[in-house]
């Protein structure tokens, strides 16, 4: 081998390795957070709640387009003691609810009594961005 191949090949190399390791991470700064709701909240059904973003864009699940790297959607982590495996999809299931058109809010009704929320954004194969963007946790009470 010459010694521009050599080059090449290790260019290649570093710049497909750059990106793989780049591919989902946000940038720093960006976070989610749900608007206009606080811990300790007091609410009444329905619950409407709205998601913030910041640093990083919204787009469904599923898109394979220029955004897929610099975008995502929310999850809902509803009475979830422990976040899921980050290194895993996202579960679907009555606790780790998906917003897979990129809704921005939602309209629950919840049993009366104490509930956690927490926000964690997925990618288009609901996948955790590394680092995870994921709210804080908050606790609400229904009446």
């Amino acid at each position: 081998m010459n010694k521009a191949t050599i080059i090449a090949l290790i260019m290649a190399f570093t710049t497909t390795a750059a990106t793989q390791a780049f591919a989902h991470s946000p940038p720093k700064g960006a976070r989610v957070w749900f608007i206009g709701l606080e811990d300790g909240a007091v609410v009444h059904n329905p619950v409407k709640l709205k998601f913030g973003i910041e640093g990083f864009g919204i787009t469904p699940a599923g898109t394979r387009s220029k955004k897929r790297h610099t975008a995502g959607h929310h999850h809902l982590l509803l009475d979830v003691d422990t976040p899921p495996n980050l290194d895993e999809p996202i579960p679907s299931d009555a606790h780790h609810i998906h917003f897979d058109q990129g809704e921005t809010e939602a309209v629950l009704t919840l049993p009366p009594g104490k509930h956690t929320l927490q926000l964690l954004l997925g990618d288009e194969d609901h996948e955790p961005q590394d680092p995870p963007l994921l709210s804080e946790k908050i606790t609400v009470t229904v009446e």
